[in-house]
């Protein structure tokens, strides 16, 4: 097998499958204040790997800067335009179920309690499917851009599979608790959400398909996942960091900030 090829599939499972069974440890053990920890780590792992890694990479490899600037430019605005599409849908959901329960309390039999339990079990079904679906296509846009990483430099896919594996324990966290809400079994929710990880790696290896004999197309690859990476830091994360803390607590998140950037940083160093 080619040696990038293996590492696209190594690095994808890691990050795909592996911050699965890291969640589940973690949420397993319920430790929510290392989730909070967590969202710190994630965002320095994020922005250090596309500050100091995927566009550094990109803007050497001899491809115009206007080009990769407007790349990076579009790519931003369409992870914005997809967030706002997630928000209108799950706000259309909300109405609807709101408009449905009206409707069962004033227009049929059932009593109160029995719309409103009847509505939140639905709910709670329909939340599960829909992680799981949203799961899949993110993890399969993550392979996309970790395989292109791989191909511009191993050392790089490697940083990459690292700030993606950051990003998606405390995201994976919270996943699971809605995926045990609608089966009931917690071990069911892992496998669940373990084959949505694994999505990760098929759309790796049709990335490497696809970019093999055309690496010309890579550092726009990389310029897309920088996008995705600095949205989903400075857009998701960092917001959820910005709340009233003692001092000890903004040193603890400063500082796992830092560690997050250092992770990314370290991990170049063991593949080099």
């Amino acid at each position: 097998m080619d040696l990038t090829l293996a590492a696209i599939i190594f690095g994808t499972l890691m990050c795909g499958v592996g911050s699965v069974l890291v969640a589940f440890v973690l949420a397993k053990a319920l430790l929510s204040r290392f989730q909070q920890h967590m969202l710190s780590l994630a965002a320095g792992a994020l922005l250090a790997t596309a500050f100091l890694h995927l566009l550094p990479e990109a803007f050497g490899s001899g491809a115009s800067p206007s080009h990769l600037f407007m790349t990076l430019l579009v790519g931003l605005i369409f992870f914005f335009l997809l967030d706002k599409a997630e928000l209108w849908h799950h706000g259309h959901e909300h109405a609807q179920e709101a408009h449905d329960e009206h409707v069962h309390e004033h227009g049929h039999a059932h009593s109160p309690s029995s719309a409103h339990a009847q509505h939140a079990h639905a709910a709670v079904k329909v939340g599960g499917w829909s992680v799981l679906l949203g799961d899949s296509v993110h993890a399969f846009g993550d392979g996309i851009m970790v395989a292109g990483a791989f191909m511009a430099d191993l050392n790089l896919g490697y940083a990459a599979s690292v700030a993606v594996l950051a990003h998606e324990i405390p995201h994976h966290m919270g996943d699971l608790t809605v995926l045990a809400s609608s089966g009931g079994v917690k071990n069911r929710a892992l496998f669940k959400l373990s084959l949505a990880g694994l999505v990760t790696t098929l759309g790796g290896v049709l990335a490497y398909g696809l970019l093999e004999g055309r690496e010309q197309w890579v550092p726009y690859m990389l310029s897309i996942a920088s996008s995705s990476y600095l949205y989903v830091a400075l857009a998701d994360l960092i917001p959820q960091l910005q709340k009233r803390l003692t001092a000890r607590a903004t040193v603890h998140q400063i500082l796992w900030l830092f560690a997050g950037m250092g992770l990314v940083n370290l991990t170049q160093i063991l593949f080099h």
